[in-house]
C-alpha cells in the first residue's frame, strides 16, 4: 500500500473556525489524493472531520501532555515524528507561534494565516471606522495552502450527500411532512444572542407550520430549550439527547437553519443548508459569514441607531447602551426571511 505524504493542519479553537475549514479540506483532498492530513485540534471538534478518509486527528491535551511550554515542545516532537512535508497554521495564536519557533530548527515548511488584524481594528474601532468587507476567513485559510504550495479552487467544491440520521430520530420525525427548521439561539457572547423573549415569538409562529429543532449545549442552554419544547407541539430540542456527531447528521437534513453569528450556521452551510444569520454587535464584513450563502439571509441590527457596530470581530465587546441593539430586528422580519427561504427551496 502506498504511503501518503502528510500535511499537518493547526486549528486549536474555536468550533466555528474549525467548521469554516471543511469546504477547503474537501477541495484539498479531492485535488491532492496522494496527500493526507493530520488535523491538530480539540477532541470535541472531531465529528466535523469524520467524513474524510485521508484525515487523522491529533488530539490536543491541554491538561496533560500538551500543557504549558513543555507541553508545546512535546506537541512539536509528536508532529515532527509524523514526518510531514509541511505545517499549515490556520490559527496563528500564541501557542502555534511558539510551535513555529520550534520548527525554525527543522527543514519542515511552516506557513501561517494572515489574520488581517490591522484591517479588523479599522473595522471595529469607535472613531474613523472603515466599514468595508474584509477577506472571508475561508479564503485566508486558502491563502495558507497556496503559500505552502498546494492551491485549491473553492469553485471545484462538491457537497457530500446528506447523512443518515439516528434511528431514534427517524422513528419520530422522518415521515413528517413538515419542513424542518433548525434554530440555534445561543452564542458565546451576549452581544450576539437575539433576545430570548423575541426568539420565543419566532419559534411560536414557525412551529405552527413547520417542525422546529432547537440546538444548544448541555446544561443551562439545554434547560432553557426544554421550556420551549414543552410549550409547543412542533418544537423539539436536540440538546442533551444527541451527541455532537448525531446533531451534525440531523443538521445536514434540515430545510433551513436560523443561527446567531455562531458555529451552527457554519456547520449547516457545510451541508448546503440555507442559513439565516442574525447579527448583533458583530457584522458580516469581518469575514465570518457562513460560506456560500445568499447575503440577503444576513439579518443585521440597525447601524443608524447603533453606529459602533461592529464593536469587535468576535462579539466580546458590547459598549454601554448596545445590550439591546438586536431588538431593532423584529421577529416578523426573521419569520419573513425564513418563509421566503423555505419557499425558494421548495420551488
Amino acid at each position: 500500500m502506498k504511503t501518503l505524504k502528510k500535511l499537518v493542519f493547526l486549528r486549536f479553537s474555536s468550533l466555528g473556525d474549525v467548521a469554516i475549514s471543511i469546504p477547503l479540506i474537501r477541495c484539498f483532498l479531492s485535488k491532492y489524493p496522494d496527500i493526507s492530513i493530520t488535523f491538530v485540534t480539540k477532541d470535541f471538534f472531531s465529528p466535523l472531520l469524520y467524513e474524510f478518509k485521508n484525515l487523522e486527528i491529533l488530539e490536543l491535551d491541554y491538561n496533560g501532555r500538551h500543557k504549558g511550554f513543555k507541553g508545546l515542545f512535546n506537541l512539536y516532537m509528536e508532529i515532527k515524528e509524523l514526518d510531514p512535508i509541511g505545517i499549515v497554521d490556520l490559527h496563528s495564536s500564541l501557542r502555534t507561534n511558539i510551535l513555529r519557533m520550534f520548527f525554525l530548527f527543522s527543514s519542515i515548511r511552516f506557513k501561517k494565516i494572515h489574520k488581517g488584524r490591522i484591517e479588523k481594528k479599522s473595522l471595529t474601532r469607535k472613531k474613523n471606522k472603515v466599514l468595508v468587507p474584509l477577506t472571508p476567513v475561508i479564503h485566508r485559510y486558502g491563502d495558507v495552502l497556496r503559500k505552502i504550495g498546494f492551491p485549491v479552487d473553492l469553485s471545484d467544491h462538491e457537497f457530500p450527500s446528506k447523512f443518515n440520521t439516528p434511528k431514534k430520530f427517524n422513528d419520530s420525525f422522518f415521515n413528517s411532512k413538515l419542513k424542518w427548521i433548525g434554530i440555534a439561539p445561543f452564542a458565546k457572547h451576549i452581544g450576539k444572542i437575539y433576545p430570548l423573549d423575541l426568539t420565543q415569538k419566532v419559534i411560536s409562529f414557525l412551529q405552527r407550520e413547520s417542525q422546529v429543532f432547537l440546538l444548544g449545549s448541555d446544561g443551562d442552554e439545554q434547560n432553557k430549550l426544554q421550556v420551549w419544547e414543552k410549550a409547543y407541539p412542533n418544537v423539539y430540542s436536540l440538546a442533551g439527547k444527541y451527541s455532537f456527531s448525531d446533531q451534525i447528521k440531523i443538521i445536514s437534513n434540515l430545510d433551513v437553519m436560523v443561527s446567531m453569528d455562531s458555529a451552527n450556521g457554519h456547520i449547516a452551510a457545510n451541508y448546503n443548508i440555507p442559513v439565516i444569520t442574525i447579527w448583533g454587535v458583530t457584522h458580516p464584513f469581518a469575514g465570518f459569514s457562513p460560506w456560500n450563502q445568499n447575503s440577503e439571509r444576513n439579518i443585521l441590527s440597525d447601524r443608524d441607531r447603533y453606529p459602533l457596530i461592529p464593536t469587535s470581530v468576535y462579539g466580546n465587546v458590547c459598549p454601554e447602551g448596545y445590550e439591546n441593539c438586536m431588538r431593532t430586528i423584529t421577529p416578523e422580519k426573521i419569520i419573513e426571511v425564513v418563509r421566503k427561504t423555505i419557499g425558494q427551496t421548495s420551488s
